[in-house]
């Protein structure tokens, strides 16, 4: 049944042309039905050198309409102080020393995103190699490094994003589900994309943004223009 949706899907897309923004959504609303509620993904290419440190494209955002889906396990790495604070803000596990004492023991890890102030970071070094590799390491870049615990957790558990480039130039995010409104994806993907614009290096020469797909999550690339 999988693979006869798949090629209903494929039907549907022409991966020759650059479609509309109003196409697309059209094509995604048209895109057989799973067994569940598919991710909606925009995948963008970026005329920009990955190799290069000061080309990285790297930001958080918190889209108008959210993305969906579950919601996200938080862990806040906290001085005793600010435990209680943490916990009030919905932070799923909540720890100081101990916490990260138990985590490189066990090397068990029970969510999805971490944050912590910068009083415990020096402390969190010793679970870098652990946290690091699954992109887990709270980072000032991303928001997850600071001294308001409250902000940063009610932010994250409301879906707060982050997304960086990866070694192609391209940048991968989640602009909502299938069953999102047309209108509330277009919202989202603008959102994204302003501010993917608004972090274009300094240092990049050329077309920035030199292409860009929608896409569900098991269906076809659906070629649309980004500067439209």
């Amino acid at each position: 049944m999988s693979g006869k949706k798949t090629a209903e899907a494929k039907k549907l897309v022409d991966a020759k042309k650059v479609y509309t923004l109003d196409e697309a959504f059209a094509l995604v609303k048209q895109m057989p039905k799973r067994g569940f509620d598919e991710a909606v993904e925009l995948h963008v290419n970026l005329g920009i050198d990955p190799l290069k440190g000061e080309q990285q494209v790297r930001g958080t955002i918190a889209l108008p309409h959210g993305v969906g889906g579950k919601s996200k396990r938080v862990a806040a790495f906290v001085e005793p102080a600010k435990e209680a604070d943490a916990k009030a803000a919905g932070a799923d596990i909540v720890g100081g020393e101990e916490l990260i004492a138990e985590i490189a023991s066990k090397g068990i890890l029970n969510f999805d995103v971490a944050v912590a102030t910068p009083a415990m970071m020096p402390k969190i070094a010793k679970l870098a190699k652990l946290l690091g590799p699954k992109g887990l390491m709270p980072n000032p870049k991303t928001d997850t490094v600071g001294a308001n615990v409250t902000k940063m957790i009610t932010e994250q558990k409301a879906g707060k994003q982050s997304f960086k480039n990866d070694a192609g130039a391209n940048v991968h995010q989640i602009i909502g589900r299938a069953s999102f409104p047309e209108a509330h994806l277009k919202a989202n993907l603008a959102a994204l994309l302003d501010l993917i614009r608004k972090m274009k290096p300094a240092s990049a020469k050329g077309i920035y943004i030199k292409s860009a797909t929608l896409a569900t999550t098991m269906g076809p690339a659906i070629h649309i223009d980004p500067n439209a």
